[in-house]
């Protein structure tokens, strides 16, 4: 038995030491490919850089080094969206001008006093460069500082370039109704859809050529191709390295699973894996009674998920502490999957379970608004709180997306 044992740990160790190899990647991204041109679009230019932790090239090095240090191009300001240049901010908290430790260039943010980049901030920029790994969803505010950054851009005859990244959702999902005039903000900044299937890249072409941002002029832009991309991939297809791009976005199945909880995630009705372990991938609270609500669920056969009991106790956030119980959301086909679908069936089966739970009569009224703003509409709530059946909602929901996948194939770079 001793020597089964000793050739077993044996055989352990052996293959502890055996050489670990990364993911073959498969694609190059926007940065990797302005550096294999020696950054010919940026040589003799001052340049202003739009990024965060996200903006790195496939040996994991920063975009803000990359430029700093490539010769010809002199980089003179750092600009940050909301989470920051570093990504330490928490959502919605105030982001400040401050100075980069590393390379001792001004940081302005464009998530503070003001979230449009100001003329002062540009005065020593010639073109404004834009590196950050979204995750395809409108409501995530990294499209409206882009954009925003571009009608400025724009005012001032700045170039604008977008260094071109893999939409973690792919380019054949799109959810969602367009946005509507009263419901603009900075979580729907434009008339696009929930789920949009496209890269920033081929998004900051629409806004220019459908002329979606604001101002007499368009934005002289300019896309830096990925090579190797397809509209069919998901994250994990590139073989890139997941980067956070935001505190609660740590894998490349959070990027997947925001749209899927998110919007019913602006009430503390239900905790939604923030402030857990698997944020954005569940449903839970202290009155659910987990078997019953994954039974319903798992019942309405919804295409490529499955709905797994869960019970917890969340570190933090809402019902921190509390036993909670519900379902997580598991992936079997993310490409038949309808991501945002999944939030309103959860709001359909709990208010048939427990109709003293429904969402609109017992979440904060103060929130609604939010809830509208994230939506692009005041119709969706207002008509699911009729009747609490996704199907009376459903059409609506979708009755912009024919039109608009027709439309952004004129911006596809990529088949």
């Amino acid at each position: 038995m001793k020597r089964k044992q000793l050739l077993f740990c044996c055989l352990v160790l052996c293959i502890s030491l055996l050489p670990v190899r990364a993911a073959e990647i498969r694609i190059k991204t926007g940065i990797e490919v302005l550096k294999s041109q020696n950054f010919k679009l940026l040589q003799g230019k001052r340049v202003g850089l739009i990024t965060n932790p996200t903006g790195v090239d496939n040996e994991m090095q920063s975009t803000i080094d990359i430029l700093y240090q490539a010769p010809g191009v002199k980089l003179t300001a750092l600009y940050g969206p909301e989470h920051g240049v570093r990504g330490n901010q928490h959502a919605g908290d105030k982001v400040d001008d401050n100075r980069d430790p590393s390379t001792g260039l001004p940081v302005y943010s464009l998530y503070g006093k003001t979230r449009k980049a100001t003329p002062e901030m540009l005065k020593d920029v010639d073109v404004l460069v834009y590196d950050i790994q979204d995750i395809g969803c409108r409501s995530f505010t990294y499209i409206s500082s882009m954009g925003l950054a571009m009608e400025t851009a724009a005012e001032l005859d700045k170039e604008f370039i977008v260094l071109d990244r893999p939409n973690p959702l792919g380019g054949e999902k799109v959810e969602g109704c367009l946005t509507e005039d009263d419901c603009i903000s900075f979580v729907s900044q434009f008339k696009i859809p929930y789920i949009y299937g496209l890269t920033c890249g081929e998004l900051a072409m629409m806004l220019n050529g459908e002329r979606m941002l604001k101002g007499e002029k368009p934005c002289r832009l300019t896309v830096v191709k990925m090579k190797g991309w397809k509209r069919k991939m998901n994250y994990e297809d590139t073989g890139l390295q997941w980067i956070p791009s935001s505190p609660h976005i740590p894998q490349p199945v959070s990027a997947v699973s925001y749209p899927v909880s998110g919007i019913l995630g602006e009430f503390s009705y239900m905790n939604i894996g923030v402030g857990y372990t698997i944020p954005f991938q569940m449903f839970a609270a202290p009155w659910v009674d987990a078997l019953k609500l994954s039974k319903r669920l798992n019942a309405l056969q919804v295409p490529g998920v499955v709905f797994r009991p869960i019970y917890l106790k969340p570190f933090y956030a809402a019902m921190q502490g509390e036993q909670i119980q519900g379902v997580q959301v598991h992936f079997l086909d993310y490409r038949k999957a309808p991501l945002t679908d999944i939030q309103f069936l959860v709001m359909q089966e709990v208010a048939a379970l427990w109709p003293e739970q429904k969402v609109f009569e017992v979440a904060d009224p103060k929130r609604f608004r939010m809830f509208d703003l994230v939506c692009g509409s005041k119709q969706i709530r207002e008509r699911m709180s009729r009747t609490y059946r996704w199907d009376d909602v459903k059409p609506y929901w979708y009755k912009d997306v024919a039109a608009f996948k027709q439309l952004s194939k004129k911006y596809y770079l990529y088949k």
